[in-house]
């Protein structure tokens, strides 16, 4: 017992020394000794703590040797501890502000990764998915011998996946609402931004439903333009997926559109 609140003691005042020694030299105009602190505190994995004492070296002198290390790793000890916005900034600017240094090349990786990890799921807002896509397409065109090429191929691959992904839910949340007008244009827009996607055949079978449906509802001046349009979704869909499950059900609607059209067409002779 006796040992144990020996031990404690030491450790209160390794702790109090050490949190004065820190304030000391936060305060001091040593800016060698603020320095030299701060790469200490960053190596041994006090990132944060070392933000202030970067910070002060950066300002007295931002365009030495110092200032420039002091700079990267303000951005790269808030990477490490996940303040994205912080680290994407000071990345960002490093980039900018040190375009020859030999650590530009990982700042700007560094910045853009910071967007990445900004990217929100899939059913929420976009926008993050969309700057990060653009920031690293940016990186890969400043850079394009880098190592990381590979890396960031595959990061805009995943990025781009879930832009499909939430463009096929909104396309399906169309049609499940009946929203027949909207479904058949996002599936449009779909096919045209998609044309590879594992979604394919289901958005045109979305595609051709909807078509239908939209068509059956039209007043008599548009429904023989979106019966041909559907006719023609139709024959696209057979052309393509000529083995599809969904080709019987298709084909169904289109007996139905089939006997439309020939009313259509007697009642306007």
């Amino acid at each position: 017992m006796k040992n144990s609140i020996i031990f404690t003691l030491f450790l209160v005042s390794f702790v109090l020394v050490s949190c004065n020694g820190y304030n000391r030299v936060v305060k001091s105009d040593n800016y060698d000794e603020k320095f030299q602190m701060a790469n200490e505190l960053y190596d041994k994995g006090e990132e944060l703590r070392s933000v202030t004492l970067y910070e002060q070296v950066y300002q007295r002198i931002p365009k030495s040797g110092e200032g420039e290390v002091s700079y990267f790793r303000i951005g790269k000890a808030y990477f490490i501890n996940e303040d994205y916005v912080m680290a994407e900034y000071y990345m960002g600017q490093f980039a900018q502000r040190f375009p020859i240094s030999p650590k530009a090349e990982e700042a700007m990786f560094l910045s853009a990764l910071c967007s990445v990890e900004k990217s929100p799921e899939y059913s929420l807002d976009q926008t993050e998915t969309e700057i990060a896509i653009n920031n690293l397409q940016q990186f890969i065109d400043r850079y394009p011998e880098t190592s990381l090429l590979d890396t960031c191929n595959l990061i805009i691959d995943q990025m781009r996946t879930k832009l499909m992904y939430k463009d096929y839910t909104i396309v399906k949340m169309y049609a499940k609402t009946e929203q027949f007008h909207a479904a058949v244009s996002s599936g449009l827009t779909f096919i045209s931004d998609y044309p590879k996607s594992e979604y394919l055949e289901e958005i045109h079978y979305i595609l051709v439903k909807n078509s239908y449906l939209l068509s059956k509802n039209s007043v008599d001046s548009k429904k023989m333009e979106r019966i041909e349009d559907t006719f023609e979704r139709y024959r696209t869909f057979v052309e393509l997926f000529p083995e599809s499950d969904y080709r019987n059900s298709l084909a169904g609607y289109m007996d139905v559109l089939y006997k439309e059209k020939d009313q259509l067409t007697i009642s306007n002779k």
